[in-house]
């Protein structure tokens, strides 16, 4: 066998016998097929739903979430700056801190990137859901909390 999960022998030593390699060669493979099994996640069961459903849902999202970063700077909550360019709204703060969420059509999900990472979301039962079952709002407000040094919370 050879490939990069399973190598050739790397010395004359660990293929002299032929009973080694057929040790290493129905053993080798099956301790990796399990160690690989181990590291994948199952994904959240997603609600198949058409592309108009997903652009709808997704510009009521991105919607809600613009209109309360509005009203944030509205009430002098905080000086937010909130940037919209077709599927992609930038959430500026105070220090430079950024957040974004983008809209990501073929693949029917929302991704938010923030300084603690990145999260995609699908919707799932009515929601936007990320593989760990957290939700956007929860999320966005959490990332947004962090950024502006204040807690805010992101409600549709």
């Amino acid at each position: 066998m050879s490939g990069p999960f399973c190598p050739h022998a790397a010395t004359k030593a660990n293929a002299a016998s032929p009973k080694a390699r057929a040790i290493h060669a129905t053993t080798l493979p099956t301790r990796l097929i399990i160690a690989r099994l181990s590291t994948v996640t199952a994904p959240l069961s997603h609600d198949d739903i058409s592309d108009a459903e997903y652009d709808e849902r997704a510009r009521t999202a991105l919607t809600a979430v613009e209109t309360a970063a509005d009203r944030f700077l509205e009430d002098d909550v905080i000086d937010i700056d909130a940037s919209r360019t077709g599927g992609l709204l930038e959430l500026a703060f105070p220090g430079g801190s950024k957040v974004v969420l983008n809209t990501q059509p073929p693949l029917h999900e929302l991704w938010l990137a923030a300084g603690s990472g990145g999260y995609h979301f699908r919707w799932v039962a009515g929601r936007w859901i990320d593989r760990d079952g957290d939700e956007l709002f929860d999320v966005l407000s959490e990332c947004a909390s962090a950024a502006a040094g204040r807690p805010l919370r992101f409600r549709p």
